[in-house]
């Protein structure tokens, strides 16, 4: 659990999430590629949210890389719960994978999440770089 513990440290020194509202923020540092951070919902021990960049994959079109995260205040951990880095985790383990592959990608997960992390605080970004984006009423 230690990879999950330095993911808690990274991301809390990066955005604070614990202390944002719902709602979709963006990091821009001027590279043109903003970062799009998504606070899901915030419970009473627990942030859920979404990192993105705002690129799609031409074939799917989801954001390409993402990752659903899980914050846990109490014990001081981060989870990446799903990721979409071109594939989605049905094309790289299969519908039903034995526990070891599971906990195996899992891993592989979180991994990635820590290197992204370092990667975005290399760049800049981080509390003073992110803004609030109001929603906007969609229309079908």
């Amino acid at each position: 659990m230690g990879l999950y513990a330095e993911n808690f440290v990274l991301l809390t020194r990066l955005f604070e999430p614990a202390d944002l509202a719902p709602g979709r923020y963006v990091s821009s540092i001027g590279d043109g590629l903003d970062l799009d951070v998504e606070v899901i919902e915030q419970h009473a021990y627990t942030t859920e949210l979404r990192l993105t960049y705002g690129l799609a994959d031409p074939v799917t079109g989801e954001p390409d890389p993402s990752a659903f995260l899980r914050l846990y205040r109490d014990a001081r951990q981060v989870e990446a719960t799903h990721c979409y880095i071109g594939r989605r985790w049905q094309d790289v383990i299969g519908m039903y994978p034995p526990p070891a592959e599971v906990v195996g990608h899992r891993m592989r997960m979180n991994t990635f999440l820590g290197k992204w992390l370092h990667y975005l605080a290399e760049r800049g970004h981080g509390v003073a770089t992110l803004r609030r984006v109001e929603a906007t009423a969609r229309t079908a």
